[in-house]
């Protein structure tokens, strides 16, 4: 299978069914918010080393010039570190939206009166 086909949600297990059962919002609020973080971290990190390693060979890199060093190193970087959680964003992104989905057909469908039991 290709990288572009393994990042996608719908192949995590290869029928589209979500991997880890019935995933809640607040699960994927709660794996979201720590990629997020995870990056923002990776970001932070990689400002101090820039600029303290600027200062080690005498140089001295202004705060905005190490953060945009820092946001352009870690966009690509964090694609690799944090990959795994990415993956399970997306996962849990699609059981959401597929439960959405399920729910919806299923009030669309008591609107019209049908039984879908």
């Amino acid at each position: 299978m290709s990288d572009a086909a393994q990042n996608r949600p719908d192949q995590a297990r290869g029928d589209g069914a979500p991997s880890a059962g019935t995933v809640t919002t607040g699960v994927l609020v709660r794996d979201v918010v720590l990629y997020s973080v995870a990056r923002l971290g990776l970001v932070v990190v990689l400002a101090l080393v820039i600029l303290f390693g600027g200062k080690a060979f005498g140089v001295d890199v202004p705060l905005i010039v190490a953060a945009l060093f820092a946001v352009l190193i870690a966009l690509p970087l964090s694609l690799v570190l944090f990959a795994k959680l990415r993956k399970r964003v997306n996962i849990d992104i699609a059981a959401v939206d597929a439960q959405r989905r399920a729910d919806k057909a299923d009030l669309h469908a008591k609107l019209r009166g049908e039984d879908r039991r």
